[in-house]
């Protein structure tokens, strides 16, 4: 990204300006704390600078997590010639929209796209949930044998990376027949497949200990009076535990769905041609120049990538706050 930012000032002629100006920059701050600590009490001096550097640091920061999306926003809206061309530029000189209509059309249908990825995620978002919470009572509340040895050997396969486990499971889903190897699969064999981008992740460790974790903060005394009513305790699961819980559910939620969202490595070797999520679509689709093989229509792909990540940062923006009260209930700091 740097080597762009320097080819597009050596393009402008801009080098020795903005040298000349980094240089004026320095001197004008060297000389302001210079005065400022011949005239005003160093130690306020001192505190305003640091205070200074602190949010200039923060500014720098910003600008380069921020700049990869502003750089795929402008992208998206360049014609293929100029986002090719030898000195990029950081403002298009014309915006060409037709990239959004066009990764609707032909050979890319993200439509298609968004439709199963959002099948797969929300089926399994909720075969998750009903995993988790049954998991995450029987663990808070319910008294069995050898329940602390089950839970901390859970707790354990934590410290294994998921990586590890993509061999066993792949051989496992291949087994059962919930891998796509036809260009054409039919209905029984999509059906497989959708088993195999489900199932096997509907078990989280984090989110059964999350909910466990504030399910444990509910008093016991409800559950007691519960149990004296004659309250059976999928009932009061569902009348007491859950509404107190929502928060907590809410980030779990959402953080599943984003997971799913997001999710490659898996349905990458998998998926085949039975379905096509989002994050496979837009590494193995077609985003060839018309008429060309080798050349690519990186415009497009960038608004493709912008629609995708949209749904993510509008989820982000409105329900943070729930993410964020449904953590610090649960009594995790981070």
């Amino acid at each position: 990204m740097m080597n762009l930012l320097a080819r597009s000032a050596m393009g402008q002629g801009g080098v020795t300006a903005a040298i000349i100006l980094a240089v004026v920059a320095v001197l004008l701050v060297i000389g302001c704390v210079v005065l400022c600590c011949l005239f005003f009490d160093k130690h306020a001096v001192s505190h305003f600078f640091a205070q200074f550097g602190i949010y200039i640091f923060l500014a720098v920061v910003a600008v380069a997590v921020l700049f990869p999306f502003y750089w795929m926003l402008i992208s998206s809206v360049k014609t293929v010639e100029e986002y090719n061309a030898y000195s990029p530029t950081l403002w298009p000189q014309k915006f060409y929209w037709e990239n959004y209509a066009s990764v609707f059309a032909g050979d890319i249908d993200l439509g298609g796209m968004f439709l199963d990825t959002l099948l797969v995620g929300v089926v399994s978002t909720v075969l998750s949930l009903v995993v988790t919470v049954l998991s995450a009572y029987a663990f808070a509340r319910l008294e069995f044998k050898g329940k602390n040895i089950i839970f901390a050997l859970m707790l354990a396969t934590m410290m294994i990376p998921g990586e590890l486990f993509t061999i066993t499971n792949y051989i496992t889903a291949s087994g059962l027949g919930w891998v796509s190897q036809s260009q054409h699969p039919d209905v029984a064999e999509r059906f497989g497949t959708f088993c195999g981008l489900v199932i096997p992740f509907l078990v989280s460790v984090f989110y059964i200990y999350l909910l466990r974790q504030n399910f444990m903060q509910i008093p016991n005394e409800l559950y007691l009076a519960a149990k004296v009513d004659g309250t059976s305790d999928l009932k009061y699961l569902w009348k007491v535990m859950i509404p107190l819980s929502a928060p907590t559910l809410i980030s779990i939620t959402l953080l599943k769905m984003m997971g799913a969202w997001n999710s490659y490595v898996w349905p990458n070797l998998i998926a085949g041609e039975a379905w096509t999520l989002v994050t496979v679509g837009l590494r193995s689709g077609n985003f060839n120049v018309p008429g060309s093989e080798n050349l690519v229509n990186y415009p497009m792909q960038m608004a493709a990538v912008v629609l995708v990540t949209l749904p993510l940062l509008i989820i982000f923006i409105f329900c943070r706050k729930y993410i964020m009260r449904g953590v610090s209930r649960s009594g995790i700091k981070g």
